[in-house]
């Protein structure tokens, strides 16, 4: 099954950008920064649970890589940049990790993380997105936006940076969020980092310089970093402009 997806066309002889959104974000997340490298062509698509892909349904990551590789065939994509940002950084960095990806130019992620080593932490967050999900299939989502925002990881949004993606969030469908949500669960995920330090692509990270758990991994992983200035784990919406600009020199190298 396909996802979907919106394609802007740019010079055919450059590789592709495909864009993936974070939780509860869409086709629209990446456009601000993605419509500014016009010279190439970008996809930006709708994981399973969101935007024009609320009705498709994923058991695990494994239907996620199916999922992205039948969307990548289906626009005849042969050569791409994966560039993803928190849940879809870990999308990209899942995919990519898998033996006989064909195409890939290389991958750039923003706040993503490689996986959860010791057994303990996969049974915490495993409660956690069990909690959280069972509240996104019950409560309405204003609300529970409002709550989710306050976690930790959102510490540097302003009140009104706060407001804005609550009302944006809130359009979702809970019950496919939550259905996303415990399907690709950090509990769940492979530990990547083996299979990241035998990469033979380029791997680019991007961080809000305000978002020290994941400086953190960044640091951990031992990958070329940009640090985003003014910005904490949702970069490219706080500062589009500094993001536009990484992007543009990563892809010049």
């Amino acid at each position: 099954m396909t996802l979907h997806a919106v394609a802007r066309r740019g010079d055919p002889a450059r590789p592709w950008l495909v864009f993936l959104h974070g939780f509860s974000g869409d086709c629209r997340e990446w456009q601000e920064v993605g419509e500014r490298l016009s010279d190439y062509s970008r996809l930006y698509v709708d994981l399973p649970g969101h935007g024009g892909s609320a009705a498709v349904t994923t058991r695990d990551f494994a239907d996620v890589r199916e999922q992205l590789h039948a969307t990548l065939v289906s626009y005849n994509i042969l050569s791409y940049w994966l560039v993803g940002y928190s849940l879809g950084g870990r999308i990209a960095m899942d995919y990519v990790c898998q033996p006989g990806v064909t195409g890939l130019a290389g991958i750039i992620v923003e706040g993503g993380h490689p996986g959860l080593q010791q057994p303990e932490a996969r049974a915490e967050r495993l409660c956690s997105d069990n909690a959280w999900a069972a509240r996104f299939s019950t409560e309405p989502l204003r609300q529970l936006f409002h709550d989710w925002y306050q976690q930790p990881v959102f510490a540097t949004l302003t009140a009104e940076q706060r407001a804005a993606l609550v009302a944006l969030r809130a359009q979702n469908n809970g019950v496919a969020l939550a259905a996303m949500l415990q399907a690709t669960s950090l509990a769940v995920q492979d530990d990547l980092r083996p299979a990241l330090r035998q990469r033979d692509y380029p791997f680019w990270y991007l961080c809000g310089e305000h978002d020290s758990k994941f400086r953190a991994i960044a640091e951990e992983l031992a990958v070329p970093c940009f640090l985003i200035h003014n910005a904490g784990h949702n970069a490219h919406r706080e500062n589009p402009d500094d993001v536009t600009e990484r992007l543009a020199q990563i892809l010049r190298l």
